[in-house]
């Protein structure tokens, strides 16, 4: 019997707002998933140590800040130099569309953007975890 998919969400920099994090973890468990929620402001480090300690399948990051162009990428580099590339990377939050394919080119698999429904998050959380 498979376990369920086990989802690191993360709020990684100086963003101290979580309510979407929040929404998105709530989601994501009840759509039978395992959550695991980092807390805010937490290092691209320390969301990699929690991934790899928690043997994740997704990291979901939520960010507001504006700094996703640099933390993002961080973390899938992070997770690469821990030999734990087959971690789904997911972002979301408020991202402009001209930053997404630079996003996706370094190793996000996908972003998610204010008003896309939990129910596509879940969907290609699903349809993308490395088994």
């Amino acid at each position: 019997m498979d376990r369920p998919i086990r989802v690191l969400v993360a709020k990684p920099g100086l963003d101290g707002h979580d309510r979407g994090a929040k929404v998105v973890a709530r989601a994501l468990r009840d759509a039978g998933m395992e959550v695991i929620y980092t807390g805010l402001r937490q290092t691209p480090d320390q969301i990699v140590n929690a991934a790899i300690q928690e043997d994740v399948d997704c990291v979901a990051i939520s960010i507001l800040s504006g700094a996703h162009n640099t933390l993002l990428p961080k973390v899938v580099k992070l997770l690469a130099e821990q030999d734990a590339s087959d971690i789904l990377v997911v972002g979301g939050g408020v991202i402009p569309d001209e930053d997404i394919p630079f996003l996706k080119e370094n190793g996000i698999a996908e972003i998610f953007t204010p008003g896309t429904p939990t129910s596509v998050t879940i969907e290609f959380i699903k349809a993308n975890v490395n088994r």
